[in-house]
């Protein structure tokens, strides 16, 4: 195990941007050694819609990272999200020529590369490809065919796709704060990384990570991704509803809803909250109970929608492990209670803590900072996995000099979205305004 790499999750959320610099200790757990964060205006549901608001976010971020850390950042691992998030299953198939060697690496990487060929709606890219299980020659559900003989190869593919325009304005940001991309990776899968257990992933669970402006869904069985759903509501929408309910300032509902909210109303004590009044006006009385009302009604409209979802994906009946909440969502009093009456499954709030060994653990361990610290944990994996698949690959094909660069974390090559968005801009930089396929 690689030690010395360092690497940077650059989470950019609808309500905030948040930059963790970590590394992994020779037990496998994360060292914290930097977090910056700054407030995010220039995104909606997850979604870029002011550039410059978003680079000078960002930038404040990556430089209080850059300063508690020591170190100087210049590549990042981001997250994407938002509505136009879509999944779907696809199944493909290769014949192999040699009957009698046994499947490679290269196979099962030229499967999946089929896969990123797949049509698309116009303006959509494929993000990832993730293999479920493998069939081959017949024998169904092999996880690693790597190693077998056979002459047909089939593997099952979740396909998440998302827009090209979407994924072009992130990493416009990130390049104009003075960044590269090492990678996009889907939100709801970095999250997974950081609360999700073994145990869970094996037994079947539903990850619901509750964010200011969207409810990203993922879930998994036998360890697998089965289905993955974005929502386009989130904490903002509850800020607004109290915003109206109660008519007073929009800052001021955020401030009530994180200090004196809950998800159920029933929960809290019969209590009047006095807030400051506006310029030469008497102090505002609220009452708890209407506060929390205004919470619940709107958590149980997101938890329903969780819950079709769940429905939705046909594995409603395989989650032992019920839900897992995280997000700044979770972090609302008696969600987890409102989350088990509105689905009738087992919940928990999921926290990164238990991958994290030292350094800024106590201010990192929270619902919030989920994604963030996934984005670290699967850059490191994706590091680790690409050092033993080029070890790997010496030993295998040493002739071959000129090999396309792979995401290993899904063992797919790295085309599609993120190669045709740096290809775009460097088109844009030499002048030519060329895109290169």
């Amino acid at each position: 195990m690689n030690n010395d790499r360092i690497v940077v999750g650059l989470d950019i959320g609808t309500t905030k941007i948040c930059a963790i610099v970590g590394k992994r200790n020779e037990h496998g757990k994360i060292n914290i050694l930097g977090m910056g964060k700054a407030e995010s205006y220039g995104v909606e549901r997850g979604v870029v819609n002011n550039i410059d608001m978003t680079v000078a976010a960002i930038q404040k971020a990556v430089k209080d990272a850059e300063l508690q850390s020591g170190i100087t950042i210049k590549v990042v691992s981001v997250g994407i999200a938002g509505e136009h998030i879509r999944s779907a299953q696809h199944r493909g198939i290769i014949t192999l020529e040699d009957t009698d060697r046994e499947i490679t690496r290269q196979d099962v990487s030229k499967l999946t590369q089929g896969m990123f060929r797949l049509a698309t709606n116009p303006g959509d890219e494929i993000i990832h490809v993730l293999p479920q299980e493998y069939t081959v020659d017949g024998q169904h559900g092999i996880k690693e065919p790597i190693g077998m003989s056979g002459v047909r190869l089939e593997g099952n593919f979740h396909i998440v796709t998302g827009q090209s325009s979407a994924a072009n304005n992130i990493y416009k940001c990130v390049r104009k704060a003075g960044l590269e991309v090492e990678e996009l990776v889907l939100e709801p899968l970095a999250s997974s990384a950081a609360v999700l257990s073994d145990e869970e992933m094996e037994a079947g669970v539903c990850l619901v990570d509750i964010g200011g402006g969207t409810t990203d869904i993922a879930i998994f069985v036998d360890r697998i991704i089965r289905h993955t759903a974005v929502i386009p509501f989130g904490g903002n929408i509850v800020t607004m509803d109290i915003h109206k309910s109660l008519h007073i300032m929009k800052h001021h509902a955020e401030e009530l809803k994180v200090k004196y909210g809950s998800a159920l109303a029933s929960s809290v004590r019969d209590e009047k909250i006095t807030m400051k009044g506006l310029k030469d006006r008497a102090p505002k009385q609220i009452d708890r109970r209407e506060l929390s009302r205004a919470i619940q009604a709107r958590m149980e409209e997101i938890m329903e929608f969780v819950f079709a979802e769940i429905y939705h994906s046909g594995y409603e009946n395989q989650l032992v492990g019920g839900i897992v909440l995280t997000g700044g969502g979770a972090q609302l009093q008696h969600m987890k209670q409102l989350a088990e009456h509105v689905t009738g499954l087992d919940a928990r709030i999921g926290l990164p803590g238990e991958h994290l060994a030292k350094g800024l653990v106590e201010e990192v361990n929270h619902a919030i900072y989920a994604t963030s610290v996934g984005l670290v944990i699967h850059a490191l994996d994706n590091a680790e996995e690409e050092r033993l698949e080029v070890s790997s690959e010496v030993l295998e094909t040493p002739q071959v000099e000129d090999k396309k660069s792979t995401n290993l974390l899904e063992g797919s090559p790295k085309v599609g979205l993120l190669e045709k968005v740096k290809s775009w801009f460097e088109g844009q930089l030499n002048g030519t305004g060329n895109y290169i396929e």
